[in-house]
């Protein structure tokens, strides 16, 4: 049976990362521990992070794979990490939340668009960076169909 995309096990409360690579590396780290891909994949997003910065604004960093980390990539799922002290994305960005994208096929897409509709709400992100529980953050997301 397929895995969730998003359970409670998939995110981590209050984390805290001296710069944006760890924070790719600890946000990658959960897709890999929970088997959604494979160790590879967190290579793919800090070298997507070079190409282009994954810092959407308000607060929210969505790392991700290369097109070519597909192969990488065992079934679609999220990573959700909070750090309320924030870590520096460069230019001035701070991000509070990092949410962790692996996408099969192109079921990327959807959990993208999911995504976007709650973080396109200031409220929603404060949310998310205030949740003292693993399960406020799923019923945000639980929201959004």
């Amino acid at each position: 049976m397929a895995k969730e995309i998003l359970s409670a096990e998939n995110i981590l409360l209050n984390q805290n990362f001296s710069n944006k690579e760890e924070a790719i590396r600890g946000t990658g780290q959960v897709l890999v521990d929970k088997g959604y891909v494979e160790a590879a994949y967190i290579e793919k997003m800090l070298e997507r992070e070079e190409l282009t910065s994954t810092y959407m604004g308000n607060f929210v960093a969505i790392p991700h794979g290369t097109e070519d980390a597909k192969k990488s990539v065992n079934e679609s799922g999220l990573s959700i990490l909070q750090v309320p002290s924030g870590v520096d994305f460069g230019d001035g960005n701070i991000v509070k939340v990092l949410i962790g994208i692996a996408g099969k096929d192109n079921e990327h897409l959807e959990i993208l668009s999911q995504i976007a509709i709650v973080c396109s709400e200031e409220e929603n992100i404060e949310k998310l960076v205030n949740a003292k529980s693993a399960q406020e953050i799923l019923e945000l997301f639980s929201e959004v169909n």
